[in-house]
């Protein structure tokens, strides 16, 4: 029973770092929020299901396929034919799976070189600066100071039981705070009903619908690969060689068909979340399976749903801060325990590529970024090496 109460509020806190996004999407795109939460908690568990509880890893929605969903679901009115198209995205995460299983994890890794993971790492962090900053803080910087001190106060100098919450911590506290400025708006309490449950559509075939979202899954693809990076980084337990990428893409890829019958998006694992297990070091898949479980609550349980709804973004930009930047960090780390060398001109252009197209690029950046890191690795030749080894020679 102990162990219950004390795992409780570590897995609120993986659900106050994903609801925000995972909600996001539906607003955006015209689904319902309480299924798409629905949704991410049951393709969560099965996630954790098809690998083995190795990969402590919480599945939210993807934001690499709002236009298609807002064109479909949004302006269209024709859920049956989004469904349609996220059972295509899960196919070919079902066959990215097979085509990784078949060449073997050891060539996935050989095939992507520290020079490269370091800043994947790092951008994934850094292209959540914008939405911390500009879409959420900024909206009340006393708030998000508030939460931010919180958080750090209690993760550096709070008693040991509270160092494993920071952020809930932090939360909490800039809520109270935010609550006695007068910014919380409790109408989404108010309007949402006690018991609600998910939509489940039916599949409506459409070729255009299939070819606007099947490919999308080839760049979350690359964003889940990096993702798995942060976490063996993280966790210095290698997932993707165990329970390996391939699980994990399967895993991804179940999740998404499922939701897609439950009323939700395309799911993917989820960075804010991996700022939490950086922040607290609790590992534990039950944890995250206990989040899980919690946004199945939330979602057939509207009210409690809105109450999370209420917090305001200024909480959650607050507290982003601290969670983007941990990230960022884990990927310097990377370059500096791996020992790459940034005295070398082609290192040195590959880093500053990446960088600056994960930060830049507002949509699926971090795909592209990583692309392009790997595409001047491999097909580049360094020829400034060579000439400065025959100077020395000579």
């Amino acid at each position: 029973m102990r162990s219950f109460l004390r795992a409780v509020p570590l897995s609120f806190q993986h659900v106050f770092a994903m609801f925000g996004a995972t909600v996001l999407v539906p607003l955006l795109t015209g689904l319902d929020p309480g299924s798409t939460l629905i949704a991410s908690g049951v393709g969560t568990i099965i996630f954790h299901l098809i690998t083995r509880g190795k990969v402590p890893t919480y599945l939210g929605s993807s934001f690499a396929f709002i236009a298609p969903l807002t064109l479909f679901v949004g302006k269209h009115h024709t859920p049956g034919q989004a469904v349609t198209g996220l059972i295509s995205v899960s196919i070919v995460y079902g066959i990215l799976s097979l085509i990784i299983a078949g060449i073997g994890v050891a060539r996935v890794r050989k095939a992507i070189p520290p020079v490269v993971v370091g800043p994947v790492v790092a951008i994934i962090g850094l292209s959540l600066a914008q939405t911390a900053i500009q879409s959420e803080a900024s909206t009340h910087w006393d708030v998000a100071i508030v939460s931010l001190l919180a958080g750090i106060l209690a993760s550096l100098v709070g008693p040991k039981q509270l160092r494993l919450i920071p952020i809930l911590f932090g939360i909490v506290i800039g809520y109270v705070y935010a609550i006695l400025r007068g910014l919380v708006d409790f109408s989404s309490v108010r309007h949402t009903p006690w018991v609600q449950l998910p939509h489940f559509t039916a599949p409506s075939f459409s070729w255009s619908v299939i070819l606007a979202m099947a490919p999308i899954a080839l760049v979350t693809f690359v964003e889940d690969l990096g993702h798995m990076f942060v976490l063996t980084e993280i966790t210095q337990k290698d997932v993707i060689k165990s329970p390996g990428f391939s699980s994990i893409l399967l895993g991804n890829g179940v999740a998404t068909f499922v939701s897609a019958f439950l009323g939700g998006p395309a799911q993917t694992t989820y960075a804010e979340n991996l700022g939490v297990l950086a922040m607290t070091r609790q590992f534990s898949s039950r944890i995250i399976q206990g989040a899980a479980i919690i946004a199945i609550i939330l979602g057939l349980l509207g009210k409690f749903g809105g109450l999370i709804q209420s917090i305001p973004t200024a909480v959650m930009g607050g507290i982003g801060i601290l969670l983007y930047g941990m990230i960022a960090a884990m990927g310097i780390r990377h370059l500096i325990e791996e020992k790459v060398n940034l005295g070398n001109m082609k290192n040195l252009i590959i880093v500053s590529v990446i960088f600056i197209i994960g930060v830049g690029y507002a949509n699926n950046g971090i795909a592209y970024a990583t692309i392009a890191g790997l595409l001047i690795y491999w097909l580049i030749p360094d020829l400034s090496t060579r000439i400065n080894k025959q100077a020395e020679h000579k």
